[in-house]
């Protein structure tokens, strides 16, 4: 029988690109891919049903990457897309790039290196920059303080680290998590996020190897408010799994109550908004209080 071992280098990298009518951007990301300084990466991009000019331009790349879709390239969405690429990747490493975002060159160099010599640990993310339509650097995503202390509760309460975009994965991890869950059309990544967190060591670099895109037609902006909805689901299903405290659940529902009465209050819901606001209050009254002094800065809901 013959043994393809083309892909059985120990230090291979699969990057991840889910792409969905993205032609505006998606050039770009490839590129970032393409000139990695890591010398070992296979690219896979998935078209999730792409129904402008997305395909024809990764069909320009010719063999510098793989193209997966789905059967009838149907659009089954970002969780899908993923779990196609994770099913057909051979590396020991997983990276996953949304079609819009940006890598900088030493982005995987520094993440496997860091991971080759930190056995113990399963997924490392970094530093990096918030940056417009144009590429234009907005500012930093992290503060100079910002430190990880791999704990499942800190992730749940706040998904402050970029899973998949800024992330280096170990492909075991993501076995052992299982994949993204289909049924999330928003809020996947936090979801996946909690549940590496509850089985592996987390680190983090303070090096900005990373570039996040906002505009108007990026998830995070189109889909606020199902995402914040999407967080009551996520947490019960977290409850359910992990023994996590009270502290903890009681903190993330506050943020939930509170982020989804923003996404109310700018509809003009003021009713819905305001009961929402108040049940924040009653779970963690002591961050209601820092809001409504001021103490805690109050940030958008996008």
């Amino acid at each position: 029988m013959y043994v393809d071992n083309s892909y059985a280098k120990a230090d291979l990298v699969s990057v991840i690109i889910p792409c969905y009518n993205r032609e505006q951007f998606v050039v770009d990301t490839i590129k970032s891919v393409l000139a990695q300084s890591w010398p070992d990466i296979e690219l896979i991009v998935v078209d999730d049903g792409c129904t402008d000019g997305s395909r024809a331009l990764l069909e320009s790349f010719g063999t510098s990457l793989t193209i997966l879709e789905h059967p009838g390239r149907v659009n089954r969405g970002q969780s899908a897309a993923i779990n196609l690429g994770l099913q057909n990747c051979h590396g020991e490493y997983v990276a996953i790039l949304d079609s819009d975002d940006l890598f900088a060159p030493d982005k995987i160099q520094k993440q496997v290196t860091f991971l080759i010599e930190n056995p113990e640990i399963g997924l490392v993310y970094s530093n990096g920059y918030i940056i417009d339509e144009n590429s234009n650097i907005i500012h930093g995503i992290y503060y100079k303080n910002h430190k990880e202390y791999s704990n499942p509760n800190n992730v749940l309460l706040d998904c402050y680290f970029l899973l998949p975009n800024n992330s280096l994965v170990r492909k075991k991890v993501f076995e052992k998590a299982g994949g993204f869950d289909e049924t999330l059309r928003a809020a996947q990544d936090h979801d996946m996020a909690i549940r590496v967190a509850e089985i592996t060591k987390l680190a983090y670099l303070d090096d900005s190897l990373f570039y996040y895109r906002r505009h108007k037609d990026s998830i995070s902006q189109k889909n606020a408010k199902r995402r914040w909805l999407n967080g009551y689901t996520i947490l019960k299903k977290a409850y359910s799994r992990y023994n996590y405290p009270l502290s903890t659940i009681f903190g993330r529902l506050a943020v939930l109550n509170f982020r989804l009465g923003q996404c109310y209050y700018e509809e003009k819901r003021y009713l819905r908004a305001g009961l929402l606001f108040i049940a924040s209050g009653i779970c963690n009254p002591k961050r209601a209080i820092g809001v409504l002094i001021g103490k805690e800065e109050v940030s958008s809901p996008h």
